[in-house]
């Protein structure tokens, strides 16, 4: 696999001062608007996901096909070309992006023919003629953020792209475009986006020969967006609602004082900005702009607290539920209405391998054993619904309550209050973390559902809060979600859990350990019940 280094490198200091311009009295200025065609690669834009593997005890490929299947998750980024991955995906109904490592690179930039066979034995079994599964490989990304991760490989990046895709085309495969994931770093002062423009190192050198290739190819320009960086090196400049597409009163909306465009949102004013240096390049082509794809964006749900104060699961919940919703409307960028980028979410699992900080491990959906990190809220997102969790609560101990109090309302709770604390005694589910906190938190969930969530049930003489954040984790499912019982089948007929048959879906919950407890039995029965991001009949990963 690549880097997927993720860190947004610009120029702080005039990111500082055009973002202080932006945030003008935007209520009088008019919009204007510049049209465009293009935006995702082809048809609608869609919503897919990152795949890494660098996970304690990944899932096997086909319980990953399976769990896939089970989230109707169609569309998938690959870090590599594992044949075991795409032919359990090919069962799956995804579609996939496949990626080259970096490490890769010099053999495929350096010989046509050993790009050639890279094809042949990567791609033709699961996209050729002959194969059962044409429609598989969506698109090639070689490398991974090549200028910043490996610059020593930029000279053979543009020819190993150029390999690969004369390889497709004799293969009768040049449907399937070649590009490079690049970093957002190589824009330079993206704030305001009309005067964004490529770092010059690389722009005559590399990005003006890469984009005419893409224009030529119709390849689209794919890139990793990451507002959350965007937001960390601000120094507070930019407020976190406008990261997290939450709406902002006009006087704090973020204006272009060259286009007079306004900005809602920070991914958007990325986008623009990308648009904006594409265009001072002057690339030549077909004469349709060069489609962007957002080949990772996404948000930490845990880092550490003074130095990643902003890496939350209820940030990550608004970040990514949100984004949904975004991509889902169509409403393109405030440049190009309209014309609205696919994207994928880095990412599908945490990925507890990585090195790093705090949050490199904490970019996921779920955790490695398929349970949510948190609950994803995109009702009424434009027709690709998941579950909506607006209307599930949880009641956990609050981070800034005393913990001696803390402490005393978890013995009420466990003693007087007739709460089944036996899950977070040694040995069971929910001991670890080993502290009050999260003891605390799973005492209070457990009496606040007994007690019908009533109002007042969640108190614990002001150590207790409501929030619609699962706090559900690894092997410890809270009493909230088990209390879901009815889910929602593809043909919109409700039905409840006396009805579903353990055997659904229960191989893409197994506790990898090699043999089966029973309690794993009755908390993968469960998992097998609540499939958290899809119940309705729609799909927004589509």
């Amino acid at each position: 696999m690549g880097s997927r280094s993720r860190g947004w490198r610009g120029s702080s200091s005039s990111l500082l001062l055009l973002l202080h311009l932006l945030s003008l009295h935007s209520s009088l200025l008019p919009w204007s608007a510049v049209s465009a065609a293009g935006g995702g690669v082809s048809g609608d834009p869609y919503v897919g996901v990152t795949i890494g593997t660098a996970v304690t005890n990944l899932l096997s490929p086909p319980d990953l096909a399976e769990f896939l299947r089970g989230q109707r998750i169609t569309h998938v980024r690959l870090y590599d070309a594992d044949p075991r991955i795409l032919s359990a995906l090919a069962a799956s109904g995804a579609r996939a992006i496949v990626g080259v490592p970096n490490d890769e690179l010099l053999a495929l930039g350096s010989s046509p023919a050993t790009a050639s066979a890279w094809v042949a034995r990567r791609v033709l079994p699961y996209a050729g003629a002959n194969s059962s599964t044409p429609g598989l490989i969506t698109a090639i990304a070689v490398g991974d953020e090549v200028p910043t991760a490996l610059p020593s490989a930029l000279p053979v990046l543009l020819p190993a792209i150029q390999s690969l895709a004369a390889a497709l085309a004799a293969a009768n495969l040049s449907s399937i475009p070649v590009s490079t994931p690049l970093p957002f770093s190589v824009v330079l002062d993206p704030f305001p986006p009309s005067q964004a423009f490529f770092n010059q190192s690389l722009a005559k050198s590399f990005i003006l020969p890469l984009l005419s290739h893409l224009a030529n190819t119709s390849a689209p320009l794919m890139l990793n967006l990451y507002p959350y960086y965007s937001l960390m090196q601000s120094n507070g400049v930019i407020p976190l609602d406008n990261a997290l597409f939450k709406p902002l009163p006009p006087s704090l909306e973020m204006v272009d004082p060259n286009t007079l465009l306004h900005y809602t949102n920070v991914f958007d004013a990325m986008l623009d900005a990308v648009h904006v240096a594409v265009k001072n390049l002057n690339v030549s082509g077909s004469g349709v702009p060069v489609p962007v794809l957002v080949t990772e964006t996404g948000w930490p749900s845990y880092g550490d607290r003074r130095a990643e104060p902003y890496a939350t699961r209820d940030n990550a919940d608004a970040y990514n539920s949100n984004l949904i919703k975004h991509v889902t409307d169509k409403p393109g960028t405030p440049m190009r209405p309209g014309a609205q980028a696919s994207v994928y979410i880095y990412e599908l699992f945490n990925e507890d391998l990585r090195p790093g900080p705090v949050s490199e491990a904490n970019w996921g959906l779920f955790h490695g054993n398929g349970t949510p990190v948190y609950l994803l809220h995109v009702s009424g997102a434009g027709g690709f619904l998941a579950n909506d969790t607006t209307d599930r609560t949880f009641c956990i101990a609050s981070d800034n309550a005393d913990e001696k109090a803390v402490q005393a309302a978890m013995d009420w709770a466990c003693g007087p209050g007739r709460t089944d604390c036996t899950a977070i005694q040694p040995g069971q589910g929910c001991y670890e973390p080993n502290d009050v906190r999260s003891h605390a938190s799973f005492a209070f969930d457990s009496y606040y559902q007994s007690q019908g969530k009533a109002a007042g049930s969640c108190y614990f003489q002001g150590v207790g809060m409501v929030t619609t954040t699962d706090p559900s984790h690894d092997s410890c499912i809270f009493p909230g979600s088990k209390l879901l019982s009815n889910v929602t089948k593809s043909d919109g007929a409700n039905t409840t859990t006396a009805q579903t048959s353990d055997a659904e879906g229960s191989a893409i919950w197994r506790l990898r350990t090699g043999r089966e407890s029973g309690f794993s039995f009755v908390l993968r029965w469960l998992l097998s019940l609540t499939v958290v991001l899809i119940t309705t009949n729609s799909n927004f990963w589509t």
